[in-house]
């Protein structure tokens, strides 16, 4: 792989326009290289005339460099190319003050008059630009790292003092903490050196307390070591109190107040987790910042040589000097940090066990194995095999004529609907996941998966086709065990196939066991326990996300509804149900369909109270008008009057237009009438703009699906209702995944415009009740 492909996959994606500009550097030299071949031609009859006398006097000058070597005469006399001046400098590099402080670097060109000077001088200054970037950017990155370090090491020294209050609370001060040798005051609020890294040092626990308290010497009071008593600190500290569950929030509702906190086992435990996360994110920080120096050396010295390899000249050494004597090359902050870093997490967090400690610290990347690959193409395979064999029995005996067919529709037909509803948008989210990784979108710091457990495109076509399969084998079970006259009187068994697939699927998602990435189904589980439980948690991205998925599952709520009411009150056995008949069922079938809305405008309330932000207030509104049109819709469908039919109409097409403004201005960022990418955004993933205005335009017709079920529109009057019902939500599926890949983009690049790399992490300390802290 070339350097400038091997760069782009190397670096931050959030930081890559901090990066030095490889492309356009190389650019310039190839613009320098076709000025001179389009200049060689020119010599080249005049260069054809000498060749043979160069020819004969470079045999000549050989032969004379080997006998004057030989004869060692050689040695008399110094080589001409050790005798340079400074008229064989190309290039000179000098720092210029701005403003009393070190300022920019900046590269004089010596051979501006020779022939294509003029691009040579614009690469010195293009790479002056870069370097200048790169530099100023990593100093301001190495400065933020120190402030973080200085915080990281009061938290530290609190949370030790704590360890040591709940653990042994008798124990005096002298058999506490002792820090190293470094002058540092016992107050919290003082803890931390000028930037940090001395902190990293200083705080250490006993090893074991019954060592000090046996018959070792006691420290005289001239020791440079200082000791401080765990209460003072904890004087001086206070634990930010964060309301992360429903029991906490309406604890602190009723009380309208938060009560305070003491230090307590609880307290510690809470302490540690959070810490623990927080060297976890810092330690990957630093590692990003250390790969981002080393990368844009690197990328320095490439250029320089190709400069070099382009114009036959010798600039690069003097080049990688200047930028080895920078900030760049001889800040040695970060590895010493990371150094610091890893042996107190190592000491304080992984209990002294090297290897344990290092591999939270540096997660391995998840390794693609083939047996997957196989089995998600084996699953297919025998997907499409059951899909065949179905509309073979369907066809050979003329099921879709047949007197029970109405009935099938009316009664299994939505059973096994809500597996196809499920398949279909786990293979719309593969696709998702293909793309956000081949544009380089980085999904899994958006979602907040921990690295190594997030589910590739692989894994997910591993799911889908292993459901696919149990779903379309439960069809094809239920087709001939109905159809077969020996199996006619096992009809109770024949129509629990679909119960009994729906329990198989709960029971795995549910599993508790570590099989079929726990790690990923209990997140799921996490995620949508909090869409439950809106507006009670705190929204964030992944909890907001997947509640929008389930406005787009509609559909398959209302399934798992017909299940209850199928098996719980219906003849299931002679395959009839009334729940069509019940006034309750018609009510839920409205309060279903209106719940996935009504937890993003509950998370819309909750989000406007905690950022102020009047955006969400308005997205509120627009699933409020969203909530309406489906209950008027809902409601037309029974009546069946001109007056729901009105109030459908209207209602359901002010809640397109606000959906459509939302979806393309606010959540995909597009029709930016300013923009350099006409009516799109400035910046953009994907290489072809046509692929946005496609999905502009295709998210508004697929919008409009809900004119169907109003108007009454059958393109294919042969078609049952409830198939046609599954074809509208499946169109909504389809929608839905195409938001989200826009969507995600739109994210990852204002995250990009920010240089948000590395998640907040909330800290457990707030020092002299200055409120919270995060890093």
């Amino acid at each position: 792989m070339k350097f400038g492909k091997e760069f782009e996959v190397q670096m931050v994606q959030e930081w890559q326009e901090a990066y030095m500009d490889y492309n356009e550097l190389k650019s310039i030299l190839k613009n320098i290289l076709k000025l001179k071949q389009q200049n060689k031609p020119q010599s080249t009859m005049a260069s054809v005339t000498e060749t043979t006398t160069e020819t004969t006097k470079g045999t000549m000058n050989r032969r004379a460099s080997l006998y004057r070597a030989f004869s060692g005469l050689t040695n008399r006399y110094k080589p001409v190319s050790s005798m340079k001046s400074h008229e064989d400098e190309v290039i000179f590099v000098s720092s210029v003050q701005e403003g009393g402080d070190e300022g920019r670097y900046q590269t004089m060109f010596l051979r501006s008059g020779e022939e294509g000077g003029e691009l040579e001088l614009l690469f010195f200054r293009g790479l002056d630009d870069e370097f200048n970037k790169v530099h100023k950017f990593y100093k301001k990155k190495v400065e933020e790292v120190m402030v973080e370090a200085d915080e990281l090491s009061k938290q530290m020294n609190a949370l030790i003092a704590l360890r040591i209050k709940v653990d042994n609370p008798v124990v005096g001060g002298t058999d506490m903490v002792h820090l190293s040798d470094h002058d540092i005051s016992s107050n919290s609020s003082s803890v931390g050196g000028k930037h940090g890294i001395t902190q990293m040092d200083v705080i250490e626990e006993e090893e074991t307390e019954s060592e000090e308290i046996s018959g070792e010497e006691t420290k005289k009071p001239d020791d440079t070591h200082f000791k401080t008593d765990p209460s003072n600190v904890l004087d001086h500290v206070k634990i930010n109190v964060e309301l992360e569950d429903p029991i906490s929030i309406l604890r602190s509702v009723i009380q309208s107040s938060i009560p305070d906190v003491s230090f307590g086992r609880q307290e510690l435990r809470t302490a540690e987790e959070k810490i623990s996360q927080a060297f976890v994110e810092f330690h990957r920080k630093l590692r990003f910042l250390k790969s981002y120096c080393f990368l844009n050396q690197l990328a320095f010295s490439k250029i320089m040589k190709k400069y070099d390899k382009v114009t036959m000249r010798n600039a690069s050494k003097i080049y990688m000097e200047m930028v080895d004597k920078s900030y760049l090359g001889t800040s040695v902050e970060v590895t010493k940090l990371l150094e610091k870093v890893e042996q107190t997490y190592v000491k304080h967090f992984a209990n002294g066990n090297h290897r344990k400690g290092l591999k939270t610290l540096r997660p391995q990347a998840k390794k693609e194995r083939h047996i997957i690959t196989f089995l998600y193409g084996f699953f297919s395979g025998c997907s499409i095999a059951l899909i065949v064999a179905i509309i073979e029995n369907i066809h050979a005996r003329n099921i879709l004529k047949s007197q029970g067919r109405e009935r099938y529709m009316a009664n299994v037909f939505p059973l096994y609907s809500l597996f196809g509803y499920i398949v279909l948008h786990m293979l719309v989210c593969a696709g998702n996941i293909y793309f956000w990784k081949r544009y380089r979108i980085n999904y899994s710091f958006i979602f907040g998966f921990k690295q190594g457990t997030e589910l590739g495109y692989r894994e997910v076509l591993l799911l889908s086709s292993g459901l696919s399969l149990i779903a379309f084998a439960g069809v094809n079970s239920h087709l001939d065990m109905d159809i077969d006259p020996r199996t006619k009187s096992f009809r109770t068994l024949t129509e629990l196939i679909p119960l009994f697939l729906l329990i198989i699927v709960l029971s795995i998602t549910f599993c508790p066991f570590n099989i079929i990435y726990r790690s990923s189904r209990f997140f799921l589980i996490r995620c949508a326990f909090h869409c439950v439980c809106a507006p009670l948690y705190k929204v964030t991205l992944p909890d907001f996300f997947l509640a929008d998925q389930f406005t787009s599952q509609v559909q398959a709520i209302r399934s798992l509804e017909f299940y209850i009411c199928y098996y719980g009150w219906g003849n299931f056995r002679e395959r009839s149900n009334t729940c069509g008949k019940s006034e309750v069922y018609k009510l839920l079938y409205i309060v279903v369909a209106i719940i996935p809305y009504w937890i993003r405008f509950l998370q819309c309330l909750r989000r406007l109270y905690e950022e102020k932000d009047n955006a969400h207030g308005l997205n509120g509104l627009k699933y409020m008008s969203t909530i309406v049109a489906v209950a008027a819709r809902t409601i037309y469908q029974d009546e069946k009057t001109t007056t729901w039919l009105v109030l459908a109409a209207a209602t359901s097409g002010i809640a397109t237009m606000a959906s459509l403004y939302w979806d393309i201005v606010k959540d995909w960022g597009l029709l930016n009438r300013n923009s350099t990418n006409p009516w799109l955004r400035d910046k953009l993933a994907l290489p072809y703009k046509e692929v946005y205005y496609a999905a502009m335009v295709l998210n508004c017709v697929l919008r409009l699906a809900w004119m169907q079920q109003v108007f009454n529109i059958q393109a294919m009057p042969s078609l049952h209702k409830n198939a046609l019902v599954a074809v509208v939500a499946s169109l909504e599926i389809l929608r839905r995944g195409i938001w989200n890949f826009f969507r995600l983009e739109n994210e990852h690049l204002n995250n990009v415009g920010k240089f948000r790399a590395f998640k907040s992490v909330p800290l457990p300390f707030c020092n002299d009740y200055t409120g919270d802290k995060t890093i």
